[in-house]
């Protein structure tokens, strides 16, 4: 090899949505590292946390483990295998992490924390409606505003990741390159 990997042994398209499916509910750093190892690719710990602290990677949340005593353990996004993707084959291209973090990468991080925590929002808000000792029709109103709101915040993301997507277009990322792989 010349300096940079060999792209031909990154995740394609189909291989990424398939661990989508498979981590859901989320995936720990150390499985990340391993997937990309196990392809040949340079990844440490290091670089993972690196790329957390840049922004170019959303942070973990604590997920507590069964038992007694077993503490927690940080799971992140499955979306970080794809992401982690992406700026490998940008760096092929020749671009500087600091670039990458300037480019759309770090702004689809942040429409997809914003997404999360909207999830996160209603589903304490809908957790509470259940928990309210109203009759059903006194909560009818609250329920159809918290749908409304519900289909706002979704309009609002989809707004910004087509935003986010022209920005991709234009910015100083090369062409050919989308999210997660090459278009």
């Amino acid at each position: 090899m010349t300096g940079r990997e060999d792209t031909r042994v990154l995740f394609e398209s189909g291989e990424l949505e398939r661990l989508e499916r498979a981590h859901a509910d989320g995936i720990s750093a150390q499985e990340v590292i391993a997937l990309f190892q196990a392809r040949g690719l340079r990844l440490s710990e290091a670089n993972f946390r690196k790329y957390v602290q840049l922004g170019l990677l959303p942070t973990s949340r604590r997920v507590g483990r069964k038992g007694k005593h077993r503490g927690s353990r940080g799971l992140y996004p499955v979306s970080v295998v794809r992401s982690i993707n992406l700026i490998k084959r940008l760096m092929d291209r020749g671009l500087t992490l600091e670039e990458i973090r300037d480019s759309f990468v770090s702004i689809q991080n942040d429409i997809e924390r914003v997404g999360e925590a909207l999830d996160s929002l209603f589903a304490r808000i809908e957790e509470r409606l259940t928990r309210l000792h109203e009759t059903p029709e006194a909560l009818r109103p609250l329920a159809k505003d918290v749908e409304a709101s519900r289909r706002g915040a979704s309009s609002l993301l989809e707004s910004l990741e087509k935003i986010g997507s022209r920005l991709a277009v234009t910015g100083p990322t090369p062409a050919g390159i989308v999210q997660g792989g090459m278009s």
